[in-house]
């Protein structure tokens, strides 16, 4: 009977195999930036290469949806159209942004593929902004055009970009030519192909920019994990695994984690549509035969909600996979008890959208052995903990996730300021986050001090408070997150009203229900004539604030 410490060590013994030199997946340090990284040795350099090799999977299917059924060769054909058209007809140039403010579709990818592939760079808006956020984004990334659904479009009424529709513009596009060249362009490995945006502790948004080096590494660290569970005698070939993506395409985790690497993989996509609905994802498990699936804790926590699961057939799923939001030993405890895919094939990662992939995973057998635990580095990441004069401290002690590696982004979109402060000339990437390391593993113990973490949704105090203290009635108030059975957080606020004033707490939702994306707008209010405790320097002292 083999153990799980002889399964590690058969993994790393083969993980050695595959990365050592001479390796399909061979490791070794190159300069990237100005400093020497690990890197994959045979990698692609431009995201187009994929492309043109995605075809060679011929008519097996990239993406189905609940009524659509894409091929690679199919969809080669019409990011060529696409590509063409944005080039010839919208005059989109290397270096040039094109934003997409829409749902997940069909058609959101397609228009990834044929921007990147021209060397414009994709600006990924968070699909729930509001108008004053999305005209941020516009006014920020500065994109030639933006690429809408219906939805966000009748938010960008009055800007003065070009806007392609999702549902007419981009389908017509991608049938215009037949037969043509696939697109391709002169760029650098550091160029950038995508801005993803995340909120900053300022109150705004920052976008964080990944080259093309980032998105490619990430496809050959997809690729590594494929081989190793080849060679550990995994039954079914990584080429015949579908994904299920219901999560955001402008997530890193829809995007760059599975968009990305299965154009290079052969292996299909299963795309779910709509809100999340646990029938009809449980639905597309059974119809699509689902091997993996990566799920925010908010999807699990309501499949635990449905009910019993029996009558489905998920006998296929065989990777479950949380991600995005942090969640309890207990929860992931519930999840395995309840969930039959889940009992030996849940794991559990930690990243940023600034880290392009996953900074550290637990397996099954890392949660098993370490609950609490968030697993090690995955490959080609160096993480320290360091303390706040950046010194490197011992296994146990606790202080700031440090990380570097290929996969970290270039910086934040036009902020130096912002960039100089997350990532030093060596390349380190301070998260911001409180941890320590023990037996190799990565605990957490403050996520962002100030961030909540709504159903998967990064939510900063700042910009919520920076809103309220505008209106009229408000004298001061801070923003907290507060315990939620199903979205893991939810928003509260603390608002201490000027003298006299009768405002309500509901007048004051439907205030900031105009100025934010609604899972950024407060579900709790407190509101009181008592001002907020201060500390000597006048700075609030959260910890004394009840929601």
């Amino acid at each position: 009977m083999t153990s799980d410490t002889d399964a590690r060590s058969d993994a790393l013994a083969v993980m050695a195999g595959l990365t050592g030199p001479g390796g399909r997946f061979e490791l070794a340090e190159d300069d990237v930036l100005g400093t020497r990284l690990p890197v994959f040795t045979h990698r692609h350099r431009a995201l187009h290469e994929v492309l043109h090799e995605s075809v060679r999977f011929a008519d097996r299917e990239y993406v189905v949806t609940a009524d659509r059924r894409l091929t690679f060769a199919e969809h080669a054909a019409q990011v060529a159209s696409l590509a063409r058209v944005l080039r010839e007809e919208h005059g989109v140039a290397k270096g040039d942004r094109v934003a997409i403010a829409a749902a997940n579709s069909v058609e959101w990818i397609q228009t990834f593929w044929a921007t990147v592939s021209i060397g414009a760079v994709v600006v990924g808006f968070n699909a729930w902004w509001s108008a004053r956020e999305l005209e941020y984004g516009i006014g920020h990334a500065a994109p030639s055009l933006v690429v809408a659904d219906a939805k966000r479009a009748a938010l960008l009424a009055g800007v003065e970009v070009p806007v392609l529709s999702v549902t007419e513009d981009i389908p017509r596009f991608a049938t215009a030519y037949d037969d043509g060249p696939l697109p391709s362009v002169d760029v650098a490995e550091d160029n950038p192909a995508v801005i993803l945006y995340t909120s900053g502790t300022s109150g705004r948004p920052k976008g964080a920019v990944h080259t093309h080096r980032n998105l490619l590494s990430v496809v050959e660290y997809h690729r590594l994990n494929d081989a190793l569970l080849k060679a550990l005698g995994e039954p079914l070939d990584p080429m015949d695994r579908v994904h299920l993506l219901a999560l955001p395409l402008f997530h890193i985790a829809g995007l760059h984690n599975l968009v990305v690497p299965r154009l290079a993989t052969g292996s299909k996509i299963a795309l779910y549509e709509g809100a999340f609905d646990a029938d009809a994802v449980l639905r597309m498990v059974e119809r699509e035969r689902i091997t993996n699936w990566g799920a925010v804790p908010t999807m699990a926590n309501r499949l635990l909600e449905h009910g019993d699961i029996s009558g489905y057939d998920t006998s296929s799923l065989t990777a479950f996979s949380l991600a995005s939001a942090p969640s309890s030993p207990r929860f992931k405890e519930r999840l395995r008890e309840q969930l039959p895919f889940a009992k030996d094939s849940l794991v559990d990662s930690y990243g940023l959208t600034e880290s392009c992939t996953a900074i550290a995973v637990a397996t099954s057998q890392d949660l098993a052995e370490a609950p609490g635990s968030l697993g090690r580095p995955v490959t080609g990441v160096q993480l320290e903990i360091r303390d706040p004069l950046g010194e490197v401290l011992p296994e146990g002690e606790e202080g700031e996730v440090c990380v570097r590696s290929a996969f970290n982004m270039l910086g934040y979109w036009d902020d130096e300021e912002a960039t100089g402060n997350a990532i030093g000339e060596d390349r380190w990437l301070r998260t911001g986050d409180i941890g320590r390391l023990r037996e190799g593993r990565l605990y957490l113990t403050t996520r962002r001090s100030d961030l909540i973490i709504r159903g998967g949704e990064n939510v900063y105090p700042a910009e919520i408070e920076g809103v309220l203290s505008a209106h009229p009635d408000v004298m001061e108030c801070i923003v907290l997150g507060a315990p939620h059975p199903d979205l893991g957080q939810e928003v509260a606020a603390v608002v201490v009203t000027r003298a006299g004033s009768a405002v309500t707490d509901e007048a004051l939702r439907a205030y900031a229900v105009g100025e934010l994306a609604y899972f950024k707008v407060p579900t709790r209010w407190r509101l009181t004539t008592e001002s907020l405790p201060r500390n000597a320097t006048g700075k609030v002292i959260r910890a004394s604030v009840r929601p």
